[in-house]
């Protein structure tokens, strides 16, 4: 058993244990720092019942299966806050997810692959149709606050509005991308994953009934866990001496993404920088593509006022992450210095968010 899963194992242990905090009363702090740490694992056995299921129902729908499954924690994180009206954590959540796979995962991944494999590549053309996709993502979030900014008293129902229907568009794009990925364009997608695939499925086919019923369990426990984190998230932030904007935009993506991430950093350290850089554009390219535009349409339908309408701070914070990414990735080779720099710049603005005065009210 890898080192990974030993850890993911113990982590479960968090589970009584966040539990109990919550119905003893041990404390808002207590409670938050557990049903993170318990969040941890369920993700893991979340995104490993999901591959195993996609072993059984085969490659197409499989693959629909990991995309639609594969930022499920931070979605249901998201959607818990969302109902509990902590929008601007959901956006700041949203900002945090990006910047955190295209700086923190990839730079991890970068740096450790590269100082034992010293030059690593993967394919340029699949980073270029990546940061195609992350540019309409930047733009899609920059319009709402663009058009607030030089409208005299537009009012918040337009810019929801507005938002539902970037969103609606949004959503048929990643559709388009999960085509492109899948289908028509499946052939450069599966350049340096082979093999991954050939060392971790195994030759007798997975009990989809056993992973269904592990898929259904955690995502129950995934949902119970986030209710406890956001019911005392703004008690136990305060305490910590954190910002809703920190809190949002650094904790809660490490929390619902930490399972990807190692997942990521450890086959860059096995020198498949495909599948690595794969698994963390991906994952901001279907955050910004899918998880945002449902939470906006959630939002929607929950009467709650979430929109594509993001601080001018948290834009400069996801071009800044998109731009970067790009210019590193575009050459389809990778070494540890470039992931150096994506780790510096995603320290910068980690530190930035952490100074950014508070915003006003954490709903």
């Amino acid at each position: 058993m890898s080192a990974k899963n030993i850890i993911f194992l113990v982590l479960l242990l968090f589970i009584p244990v966040s539990l109990a905090a919550h119905f003893l009363e041990w404390g808002e702090l207590v409670v938050f720092i557990t049903a993170g740490l318990a969040i941890l694992p369920l993700a893991a056995w979340m995104g490993t019942a999901t591959e195993e299921i996609a072993v059984v129902v085969g490659p197409s729908l499989g693959g629909l299966l990991n995309a639609t499954f594969g930022n499920a924690t931070e979605l249901i994180i998201a959607l818990v806050a969302l109902n509990a009206g902590f929008v601007n954590v959901v956006k700041a959540s949203i900002t945090g997810s990006i910047i955190g796979n295209l700086l923190l995962v990839m730079g991890l991944s970068m740096l450790l692959g590269g100082l034992r494999h010293k030059e690593q590549t993967f394919q340029p053309i699949v980073a270029r149709v990546n940061a195609s996709a992350m540019n309409l993502a930047v733009i899609a979030m920059l319009l709402p606050t663009a058009m607030e900014i030089t409208s005299q008293g537009i009012g918040e129902q337009t810019i929801q509005n507005f938002s539902v229907a970037v969103a609606i568009v949004l959503i048929l794009v990643y559709s388009l991308t999960l085509l492109f990925s899948m289908k028509t364009h499946s052939y450069l997608y599966d350049v340096g994953m082979v093999e991954t695939e050939e060392e971790e499925i195994s030759h007798k086919k997975p009990n989809i009934w056993l992973w269904s019923g592990v898929l259904l369990v955690c995502t129950l426990l995934v949902a119970l866990e986030s209710e406890m984190l956001v019911d005392s998230l703004e008690v136990a932030t305060s305490q910590l001496g954190l910002t809703a904007l920190f809190t949002g935009v650094i904790i809660v993506p490490i929390v619902g993404n930490a399972a990807e991430h190692a997942t990521a950093v450890t086959v860059a350290m096995k020198d498949k920088m495909d599948l690595s850089v794969s698994v963390a554009v991906g994952s901001s390219m279907q955050i910004a593509l899918f998880v945002a535009p449902v939470l906006v349409i959630a939002g929607w339908v929950l009467g709650q006022p979430m929109d594509l309408n993001f601080q001018p701070f948290e834009l400069v914070a996801v071009a800044v992450a998109v731009l970067i990414a790009n210019s590193i990735s575009s050459d389809g080779k990778s070494n540890w210095l470039e992931g150096t720099l994506l780790l510096a710049a995603y320290t910068v603005l980690g530190i930035a968010f952490y100074f950014h005065p508070v915003i006003e009210g954490i709903g």
